[in-house]
């Protein structure tokens, strides 16, 4: 029996309630919403904002099945390597499913990854979808090195911790001249960039992209100094409980 395909669908970057169809349209390309909206079963992170997904798709396209209808499995943080052949087990019966990320490209800074690895080692063909990255949006925004780049994920939450990897970072980023990506929770983003602008060499290049491919949107580089007069004359960007991307490259 030939097995289906494992689609992976990128999601919008802020989540249905600030999509409306509109902008599923500026991010999500024609076919892939098409291909998206002919699946009745998906893998994703969040189920919830799954079928906020689907909600919005079905503004522009009819659905494989009612919403009710569709299989959502959940592959989280939390999800054991043990479950993941029982959810690969459709797609060894011929079924077609989305692997689809809470926010973005799934399978990139997302728990997807180990599935898709799995699925290769099973034979069943991996199709990856055009749709929105924030960190390849980040890095195309900055203006910072985008011939090498690495994505560090989260940082220590300790403050110490935290300033001793920004530095190992920063230090790395002098020897390779390599750009240095990193995420934070949103409610913490003003702690990491008063972090990058007190530990971070004056002259390091420092990029806060916030809400990137929504109205919204902002990229700011600046000096590690400049961001530190700012934050110190109280104008910190609006960035609050706000997805964004940090960036820096060593002078």
């Amino acid at each position: 029996m030939t097995s289906g395909t494992l689609y992976l669908i990128p999601n919008t970057l802020g989540g249905s309630d600030a999509a409306p169809a509109v902008q599923l349209n500026a991010v999500i390309p024609q076919q892939v919403q098409i291909i998206s909206a002919g699946l009745d079963y998906f893998i994703a992170e969040n189920a919830k904002t799954t079928r906020g997904f689907l909600s919005l798709l079905k503004t522009v396209h009819p659905l494989a099945a009612p919403i009710q209808d569709i299989q959502i499995a959940e592959l989280n943080v939390n999800t054991a390597a043990s479950a993941l052949p029982a959810l690969l087990a459709p797609l060894l019966a011929g079924r077609d499913a989305g692997l689809i990320s809470e926010a973005g490209v799934p399978a990139v800074a997302d728990p997807g990854a180990n599935l898709v690895r799995l699925a290769h080692q099973q034979g069943v063909p991996v199709r990856p979808l055009v749709g929105p990255s924030s960190l390849l949006l980040a890095v195309m925004g900055s203006g910072l090195n985008g011939q090498s780049f690495a994505f560090n994920g989260y940082l220590p939450t300790d403050a110490a911790l935290r300033g001793k990897r920004i530095k190992a970072l920063e230090e790395r980023s002098r020897q390779e001249q390599q750009t240095q990506l990193f995420i934070e929770t949103p409610y913490r983003n003003g702690a990491m960039l008063e972090a990058l602008a007190s530990v971070c060499n004056p002259a390091t290049l420092v990029c806060v992209a916030t809400d990137l491919s929504l109205p919204t949107e902002t990229v700011v580089t600046q000096s590690a100094a400049k961001w530190k007069s700012a934050l110190q004359a109280g104008k910190a960007p609006d960035f609050h409980k706000k997805p964004t991307v940090f960036l820096l490259l060593a002078a």
